[in-house]
């Protein structure tokens, strides 16, 4: 049993992502959940967000599913487009500055009886 769910164009730098999605790699969903809710950073709740619509995924996807079984299997961050800005700066010159993106994706697998399938 696997399932899986993907948040696009997140303005969030990729390497920012990281730290918080390391946190949860490995982990049951709901012990995921309680982290990433506890969490000090803003992407926290996008990526909480992603593992909420993973978890639904399965559920929709499987019928003889038990929530507690799942466990993130994998969870990465992918670089996105990069937006390019222009900042002034003086004696009329212009300085260029990137507002990076970034892609979560969480997936997630069931312990148990899953591994029969």
């Amino acid at each position: 049993m696997e399932s899986r769910a993907e948040a696009k164009y997140i303005r969030c730098s990729p390497q920012k992502a990281r730290l918080v999605v390391d946190l949860i790699r490995g982990k049951q969903a709901e012990e995921a959940m309680h982290i990433l809710e506890f969490t000090n950073k803003g992407i926290a709740g996008e990526v909480r967000k992603v593992l909420r619509s993973a978890i639904a995924n399965a559920e929709d996807r499987f019928d003889d599913l038990d929530v507690d079984e799942l466990y993130v299997r994998r969870a990465y961050v992918n670089e996105g487009p990069r937006m390019k800005r222009i900042r002034p700066a003086p004696q009329g010159r212009a300085f260029r500055y990137q507002r990076r993106m970034c892609h979560i994706v969480v997936e997630l697998a069931g312990r148990g009886k899953g591994k029969e399938e």
